[in-house]
């Protein structure tokens, strides 16, 4: 069966798990109200496509390919980002729940995540170069050998980063985060 070619197409409230998303590519599509919740959406294309209030908790990714994505209040836990076709890899969340999902050792320069909850998620070995954390919980979050140059941690909470094992030239922090970055230290900072 080939592939299917999907394009400026609209998918309002469906559900994927009953009917699974046919394998192929998509182009400028817009998916609002979906369940995707533990699809197979291997091997698949998306590209300038709108995923909103959709549910892709734990969907399979591998070799997925998502360029120029927008996610916006969706639920994406437990998500394996770092199982994507690395090529051209590119994304954007707003107002997204992506607790415990993954991001390990792929380049995703420029990414901005927005008022979304990054609760647990793992960006070992990340590159996050001039990626923008806007008023996103960092809690857990995981930064082991990640490039945070130039990233913009500004209005970001609850992170823990240690300066020595990360790259972090010219990111930006607030004041009211600096606990954050010490925190190796093993120092009291009082307020």
């Amino acid at each position: 069966m080939a592939n299917a070619l999907i394009y400026e197409a609209r998918f309002d409230k469906m559900d994927f798990t009953d009917l699974p998303l046919q394998k192929g590519e998509y182009e400028k599509c817009v998916f609002e109200n979906c369940n995707f919740y533990s699809c197979d959406l291997s091997g698949s294309k998306f590209i300038d496509c709108v995923f909103n209030n959709c549910n892709l908790s734990v969907a399979s990714t591998n070799k997925t390919s998502f360029r120029n994505v927008r996610f916006s209040n969706s639920k994406m836990l437990g998500m394996r980002f770092d199982t994507c076709l690395q090529q051209g890899l590119s994304f954007k969340f707003e107002n997204c729940k992506l607790n415990n999902s993954s991001f390990v050792e792929i380049q995703i320069k420029k990414t901005h995540f927005i008022n979304s909850d990054l609760t647990d998620v793992d960006f070992a070995g990340c590159d996050l170069n001039h990626s923008k954390f806007e008023n996103c919980n960092l809690d857990g979050a995981i930064f082991d050998n990640t490039n945070l140059n130039h990233a913009d941690f500004y209005s970001a909470y609850n992170f823990i980063i240690n300066p020595t094992l990360n790259r972090v030239a010219r990111a930006s922090f607030s004041v009211s985060s600096l606990e954050g970055l010490l925190q190796h230290l093993d120092i009291e900072i009082v307020h």
